[in-house]
């Protein structure tokens, strides 16, 4: 984004002249390519086919180029990037997403060196290895996995956290790489790109004083395969017979409900207290430590497969990208 000097709106910015506006990136003396779709989107607008668009672009260049930087805004950077996650089979390569808070072409903006860095980060390899050789998210000085991390502050520079997984990498006067966190378990197997989605989904968010019509509207809506339960704690829910009432038949009817805590930090444990051992008997799933953003992209990529509900249901609860922590 830059931000327009007469109005102070913020507009889209062309990337294709990315070299002249940071000089710096010419220090590092790599080849250097972007690519810039046309038109450019503001991330508020990111949809299912500019997930493929992204995911094509870097099938595409796979064996020309050691890593990918991927420039996105910030508002669902952490579900682009747990998308991706999904969607490269069998990665071997950097592909690090990064934006910022302030547009490039501010004075005080951390686009700069948020880019810089990211860069770095994508081409450092090691006997000629990749170092981080999985989706990431680096942003103010930290580096994390993609599939764990969420954006929580709109104001700050610190932008994203990854609240249950250590950071892969901490940049300050040295970079710092955390390698026993990075997945290294990529095959020699060729890239594979999974590009349907299925977004017969929901997400519905527990609250205290929740109208039973706010549950029959979200859970009756047509052709619905799945739903992200927000629940409150290690996953827990309220006990009225109306709440366990409609979940059940939601379960009964095949309806796919995955429960995912709304705290920031810490795991879903169904079964620890009685308020959520009634959940764990009407069928419902344990999403762990998983953010919504994986919660939701994985389910899209799952549901797309066309495979049985009961194999999506143990592929929930199997860490496919290293999006959950398994207890």
């Amino acid at each position: 984004m830059l931000k327009d000097p007469g109005t102070g709106e913020m507009r889209l910015f062309d990337f294709e002249n990315i070299i002249t506006q940071i000089p710096e990136i010419k220090e590092f003396g790599y080849h250097f390519q972007s690519v810039s779709f046309d038109p450019p989107i503001d991330s508020s607008d990111m949809d299912l086919p500019t997930w493929v668009r992204i995911a094509e672009t870097i099938e595409a260049q796979y064996h020309s180029f050691d890593g990918f930087v991927v420039l996105h805004g910030t508002d669902t950077m952490a579900y682009t990037a747990s998308a991706m996650s999904f969607m490269l089979d069998n990665l071997t390569k950097p592909v690090i997403f990064t934006g910022a808070q302030l547009p490039i072409g501010t004075l005080r903006t951390d686009g700069k060196e948020n880019l810089i860095t990211a860069i770095e980060i994508a081409a450092a390899s090691e006997n000629g290895m990749p170092l981080v050789p999985e989706v990431c998210i680096y942003f103010e000085s930290k580096l994390s996995r993609g599939n764990r991390t969420t954006k929580v502050n709109a104001e700050h520079f610190n932008a994203f956290q990854s609240p249950n997984y250590p950071y892969l990498a901490k940049a300050g006067v040295h970079l710092v790489y955390n390698r026993e966190f990075i997945n290294y378990s990529g095959t020699a197997s060729p890239l594979v790109v999974h590009k349907d989605f299925d977004n017969h989904i929901a997400i519905l968010k527990l609250f205290p004083g929740m109208h039973p019509g706010y549950m029959d509207a979200i859970l009756g809506t047509e052709g619905l395969k799945a739903v992200i339960l927000e629940t409150y704690g290690a996953g827990n829910a309220p006990t009225g017979t109306w709440f366990l009432r409609r979940i059940k038949k939601a379960v009964d009817q095949g309806i796919i409900i995955l429960d995912v805590t709304q705290c920031s930090m810490g795991s879903v444990e169904l079964g620890r207290y009685d308020t959520s051992k009634h959940l764990l008997r009407a069928g419902v799933i344990s999403g762990y430590d998983i953010t919504t953003e994986a919660a939701t992209t994985k389910l899209m990529t799952l549901l797309a497969m066309n495979i049985p509900s009961s194999e999506i249901k143990i592929l929930l609860n199997k860490s496919l990208k290293g999006e959950i922590t398994l207890l």
